[in-house]
């Protein structure tokens, strides 16, 4: 075996070994006590060469994964594609306990959000904490065609 090989293989099999894999690809995962949160939505997307609206049900999941502390949802509004508020859900904050979900709802009939809709979350706590998991899923069947796909949330910042 050639030395230059056999030392390249060992740097290879140390520095896997040695270095820290991220929870997930690409994503720096840290705790928080709080943030705002974007999330992508669909009331509809478009299908064929004719642009046609495929409905869709939109579900908003919050997923408390802190499995020691509790968070507070503050803020869970709905807009349109134009950015226009449709829908604020909380008229006081819910409080989540660890590994507790909930969720949101716009059915499927409910095409005013538009392809472009959203939902902004805001949480905290008193603590640092695992920041929870906050998407959408959507699902729609049509004339014997289902469709569903999820979208992740995105921590934004919102300056004052």
């Amino acid at each position: 075996m050639n030395k230059s090989y056999f030392f390249a293989c060992m740097l290879l099999l140390l520095t896997i070994h040695f270095s820290p894999l991220p929870v997930y690809a690409g994503q720096d995962i840290g705790l928080s006590d709080g943030q705002t949160v974007y999330v992508p939505a669909y009331s509809h997307i478009y299908s064929g060469n004719r642009e046609r609206p495929f409905l869709l049900a939109a579900t908003l999941s919050i997923r408390n994964i802190d499995p020691s502390h509790s968070i507070t949802i503050t803020l869970v509004n709905y807009y349109e594609t134009k950015g226009t508020l449709l829908k604020k859900f909380l008229s006081t904050p819910v409080f989540l306990s660890p590994l507790e979900s909930l969720r949101y709802v716009i059915p499927e009939r409910d095409k005013s959000g538009g392809s472009g809709a959203n939902f902004i979350v805001e949480w905290n706590s008193d603590k640092l904490v695992n920041p929870p998991i906050v998407e959408s899923i959507m699902i729609g069947t049509q004339n014997q065609q289902g469709v569903s796909f999820t979208s992740r949330g995105r921590v934004i910042i919102i300056s004052k």
